[in-house]
C-alpha cells in the first residue's frame, strides 16, 4: 500500500524531448500521468517516443504488467485545464522562456498540485517563483537526458522555497529512482555551472591546436572516466544552447565564463550539432533526432 506521500497522479506539462523522458518515469514508477501538449503534430510525436522507449522496457520485463500498463497510465491532454485538480506532483517543461514558463507555472499552480516542478537547466527558480501564490511551493526539478536512464536529478532550492518542498521533491527522486542532489538556486546551478565551464575549456584547448576534437574527448573518457568527452557532449546537448548558457554564466560570474570565438564562430555558420548534422563532429543522423548519452550517439557520429 502506497504512503499517502507517495506520487500516485502526475502532471507532465509539455511534450519536447525532456517532457516525454519525465512522463516515461513517472509512469514506469505506476504513477497515472496527464501530458500536456496542445501542438497535435508535437503531441504524435512525443507518444511515438514514449511508445518506443516503453517496448524496450516491456522487452525487460520492466515494468511487470508490460507495454500495455505503462502506455495505458499516460494520457495526452491539450491544455493545463484538462489535468486533474490536485494532482501529487505537477512538472512544467516547456522551452527555456523565463516568460513562457512563468505564465505556464501561473496556471499549474491554479490547479492545486501537492508538489509544483520545474524543469530548468538555468533559469532562476526565483524569478519564476515571483508570478506564483505561494512561491514557497516552487521547486527546480533539473532531469537530464535521457531522463529513462540517467540516475541524476538536481533539486535547486530557490530562497523562498519551502523545507517542505524539498523534502517532498526528494520523496518524487526516490519513488524515480533517481539519485538528487539539492542546490542553491544561483546561475547554472551546479550541473550546468560545471558541464559548461569544462565544455568552454575543451573548446579553447581544440582551437589552441592543442589535440583533435577526439583525442580531447578520448583523454576526459579514458583518463577522468566520463562517459563521453565535453565536445561530443555539447554537440548533442547543441551549441546553440551551450553559447546561450554560456553568456548567461558570463554575466553572472565574468569572464571566465567567455564563450570561445570557436564556438561562436560555428554557430553562426549553423554547425550546432547533431540536430544540425555537424558540430565538433559530423553526424551521420536526421537533424532533430534526440540526444542520448550511449551507444546510439557513439555510432551516429564520425570526426570532423
Amino acid at each position: 500500500m502506497r504512503s499517502e506521500l507517495a506520487f500516485d497522479t502526475a502532471g507532465v506539462i509539455g511534450g519536447g524531448t525532456m517532457g516525454v523522458g519525465i512522463a516515461y518515469v513517472l509512469a514506469h514508477s505506476r504513477a497515472r500521468v496527464w501530458l500536456v501538449e496542445p501542438d497535435d503534430a508535437q503531441a504524435d510525436r512525443a507518444l511515438v517516443a514514449l511508445t518506443r522507449q516503453a517496448q524496450k522496457a516491456a522487452a525487460r520485463h520492466e515494468p511487470p504488467d508490460g507495454l500495455a500498463g505503462l502506455l495505458d497510465r499516460v494520457v495526452r491532454v491539450a491544455s493545463i485545464e484538462r489535468m486533474p485538480l490536485s494532482c501529487d506532483v505537477v512538472i512544467e517543461a516547456v522551452p527555456e522562456q523565463l516568460g513562457l514558463k512563468r505564465s505556464v507555472l501561473r496556471v499549474a499552480e491554479g490547479r492545486a498540485p501537492g508538489l509544483l516542478g520545474t524543469n530548468t537547466s538555468g533559469i532562476p527558480i526565483g524569478s519564476l517563483a515571483e508570478s506564483l501564490t505561494e512561491p514557497a511551493a516552487l521547486v527546480g526539478l533539473h532531469f537530464f537526458n535521457p531522463v529513462w536512464s540517467m540516475p541524476l536529478l538536481e533539486v535547486v532550492r530557490a530562497e523562498a522555497t519551502s523545507q517542505e518542498t524539498v523534502d517532498r521533491a526528494l520523496l518524487l527522486a526516490a519513488q524515480l529512482g533517481k539519485e538528487p542532489i539539492v542546490v542553491r538556486d544561483l546561475p547554472g546551478f551546479a550541473t550546468s555551472r560545471l558541464g559548461v565551464g569544462l565544455a568552454l575549456e575543451a573548446i579553447r584547448m581544440l582551437a589552441d591546436g592543442v589535440a583533435s576534437a577526439d583525442d580531447i574527448d578520448k583523454a576526459m573518457e579514458l583518463g577522468y572516466g566520463h562517459p563521453m568527452g565535453p565536445l561530443r557532449l555539447t554537440d548533442l546537448v547543441g551549441l546553440d544552447v551551450r553559447l546561450a548558457i554560456a553568456r548567461n554564466l558570463q554575466q553572472a560570474y565574468g569572464d571566465r565564463f567567455a564563450p570561445p570565438q570557436l564556438l561562436v564562430d560555428k554557430v553562426a555558420a549553423g554547425e550546432l550539432g547533431r540536430k544540425s548534422g555537424r558540430g565538433f563532429y559530423g553526424w551521420t543522423q536526421a537533424a532533430g533526432a534526440t540526444a542520448s548519452v550511449g551507444e546510439e550517439a557513439d555510432s551516429a557520429c564520425s570526426t570532423a
